[in-house]
């Protein structure tokens, strides 16, 4: 059950980083207003998967794909039927939450490797639909959709963006910070353990992973809109690992650790971009520095250096239900 002095605490510091950053973006140009936008759409991605991989421990592959069933979702339905963009991004939040349910009662009683090789699999399926449905899809060319505003304006899909990353982050919060989020770590650190307890390991895992789907859809979905062009690049697999490593690098198991992860990948990656395929060499020194110095992330090597609070979720007992 939440605490609520930290709670408040949480929505005081979500308050003001909010504010810090919409302040900076009133200085920004197009372009590095554009870097943060798209820093604010990884912060969604990257703190959604590590509900996932960081307190259950499932590694899935998928999560790039549900945000792209989030995206053509509603760039379909605005295209195709006229739906309207906000209602369409409520669609294609539902779908990726109803795909991932089903994807998860599939293969989460597998679990391991198994889960991963079968959301890889998946992955790739979804991909080569996509591509090849040219009439529906329009392909590699891209699905052309409408703006969620009707003058397209870049401060104010900064502020959409904004709202996405806040919803998802008070979402997960509110998960991982009650009795479900020790149930989450219990099933990450013993699953026999647990279920002798009481815990219903495979539904925990299934309630993640729906959960995770849902909020990378919306997250698809809002980005789609703001790019006004949906391509298979969303659902790649190119996305899904830079998604992995913004969360590893980060910090994952740790509420902060993808955030931190997103804004620090995503702006190197604009700074080396112009170096061309010297840019992978230099995403994988990082990922190795990392690993050799800083096993837990930034944010483990940071609460090395300046302990503080213990990492959310991780129970001393475990709440049965």
């Amino acid at each position: 059950m939440g605490d609520p002095v930290t709670d408040k605490r949480f929505y005081l510091i979500l308050l003001v980083a909010a504010a810090l950053l919409s302040l900076l973006s009133l200085g920004l140009d197009a372009y590095r207003l554009h870097v943060l936008i798209v820093c604010l759409f990884y912060v969604m991605m990257a703190s959604s998967w590590n509900l996932l991989a960081g307190y259950t421990g499932q590694v899935s592959f998928a999560h790039a794909a549900f945000a792209g069933i989030g995206a053509y979702t509603s760039g379909i339905l605005a295209t195709k039927f006229g739906v309207n963009p906000w209602l369409g991004v409520g669609i294609g939040t539902v779908m990726a939450a109803l795909l991932g349910l089903g994807v998860g009662v599939l293969c989460l009683r597998m679990g391991g490797i198994y889960l991963s090789l079968t959301t890889l699999g998946f992955s790739e399926i979804l991909r080569i639909i996509i591509t090849n449905e040219y009439e529906i899809t329009r392909g590699t060319m891209g699905l052309q959709v409408p703006g969620l505003i009707t003058v397209y304006s870049k401060p104010v899909y900064f502020f959409i963006m904004l709202g996405g990353a806040l919803l998802t982050l008070i979402v997960l919060y509110k998960l991982i910070y009650s009795n479900i989020g020790l149930n989450f770590r219990a099933v990450q650190n013993d699953e026999r353990a647990a279920a002798s307890l009481g815990v219903d390991v495979v539904r925990m895992r299934v309630l993640a992973f729906t959960v995770s789907s849902a909020l990378a859809g919306m997250a698809g979905g809002l980005y789609g809109h703001y790019l006004l062009l949906i391509t298979p690049e969303i659902p790649s697999l190119d996305q899904q690992f830079l998604v992995l490593s913004m969360t590893v690098i980060g910090g994952m198991g740790s509420f902060a650790g993808p955030i931190v992860g997103a804004f620090s990948l995503e702006i190197l990656a604009e700074y080396i971009r112009g170096y061309g395929e010297y840019h992978v060499l230099a995403f994988g020194l990082v990922a190795l520095v990392v690993a050799r110095f800083a096993p837990n992330g930034i944010i483990g090597l940071a609460t090395r250096h300046f302990p503080g609070r213990a990492k959310p979720g991780k129970p001393v007992a475990v709440a049965a239900g």
